[in-house]
C-alpha cells in the first residue's frame, strides 16, 4: 500500500470515529444570544414555498462573522436559489449543519472546521433579499429519527430535520 493510500485510510478512519463523538455546539452568529431568534419558528407553517420553516433565523448586523457550530467537514460552499450563499458542514452524528443567506463564505469544500471557526459572514442573499440580515440555520440528520414522524404538513421530513434550538441550547 502506498503512503498516500495509507494516509487516506487513516484520515477516513479518524473522520468516521469523529462523526460519532459529541458535538459541543455553539451559537453560529458571533455574539448572538437566544434573544436573537424566535425558538418557535422551527417547523412553523405556512412558510412560503417550502411549506414549513425547517430551521431558525438568527438576526444580526450585516457581515457579522458566522462561526461553525461544531467540528466537521465542509461538504458544500456555494449558491442556491432560495438560500443564496450557503455553507453545509457534515458534523458529528452524521448531521449536516446548513448555513444560508450568507454575505460571503470563507471556506472550501473538503475543508475541516471546528467549533468557533469563522466560515462566513452574515447577509441577506437568496430569498432573504430586502429583509433584515440573518442566518438561516438548519440541522439535517442523514440517519432518520423515525419516531419524530407525525401527521403534520410534511411530517415525514421531521425524521430528518432537527430543531436547532435543542442542539444549541441543550
Amino acid at each position: 500500500m502506498t503512503k498516500k493510500r495509507k494516509a487516506l485510510k487513516i484520515f477516513l478512519i479518524i473522520f468516521v470515529i469523529i462523526l460519532f463523538l459529541p458535538e459541543f455546539p455553539q451559537i453560529p452568529v458571533q455574539n448572538a444570544t437566544a434573544k436573537d431568534w424566535n425558538a418557535k419558528s422551527f417547523w412553523f407553517e405556512p412558510w412560503g414555498k417550502s411549506g414549513v420553516h425547517k430551521g431558525i433565523d438568527i438576526f444580526g448586523k450585516m457581515n457579522t462573522p458566522i462561526l461553525s457550530t461544531t467540528y466537521g467537514l465542509v461538504i458544500f460552499a456555494g449558491e442556491l436559489p432560495r438560500g443564496g450563499k450557503v455553507v453545509a458542514v457534515l458534523g458529528p452524528k452524521w448531521r449536516v449543519h446548513y448555513y444560508a443567506h450568507l454575505n460571503a463564505d470563507s471556506v472550501f469544500i473538503g475543508e475541516p472546521v471546528w467549533s468557533g471557526k469563522v466560515i462566513a459572514s452574515l447577509g441577506d442573499t437568496g430569498n432573504a433579499k430586502g429583509k433584515p440580515p440573518h442566518l438561516h440555520y438548519s440541522v439535517v440528520t442523514l440517519v432518520p429519527y423515525l419516531w419524530k414522524i407525525d401527521g403534520a404538513t410534511q411530517g415525514w421530513k421531521k425524521a430528518f430535520y432537527l430543531d436547532p434550538v435543542s442542539i444549541l441550547l441543550p
